[in-house]
C-alpha cells in the first residue's frame, strides 16, 4: 500500500475508473449479445431489430465518447452488427 497521500488518491481514482470501464464494457457485450440473439431467431420484427440496434450502437457510441474503448474498436463492432443486419433483411 502506498504512503503518499497523492499516490493514495491515484490508487482510488484508478479503481473507480476500472469498474466504470469494466461495467461499460459488460454492458456493450450485453447488447450485442441480445441483438444478436434477436437477429437469429428471424420470427422479429424489423421495429424490433432496428430499435435493438440503434441502443447497441448508442451504447458503443457512448463508451467511445468515454474513452473506453478505441475508435477503431467500437466502428469494427458496429459495422459487423450493420453486417448481420443487413444479411439477415436481404434474406
Amino acid at each position: 500500500m502506498p504512503n503518499i497521500k497523492s499516490v493514495i488518491k491515484d490508487v482510488k481514482r484508478s479503481r473507480q475508473r476500472q469498474l466504470r470501464n469494466q461495467a461499460a464494457k459488460s454492458q456493450i457485450k450485453t447488447y450485442v449479445k441480445k441483438t444478436k440473439a434477436l437477429i437469429a431467431t428471424g420470427s422479429a420484427k424489423t421495429e424490433d431489430i432496428a430499435t435493438s440496434v440503434s441502443k447497441t450502437v448508442s451504447v458503443i457510441d457512448k463508451a467511445l465518447k468515454h474513452g473506453i474503448i478505441h475508435k477503431n474498436a467500437a466502428a469494427r463492432r458496429k459495422s459487423r452488427l450493420m453486417k448481420r443486419v443487413s444479411e439477415t433483411a436481404a434474406a
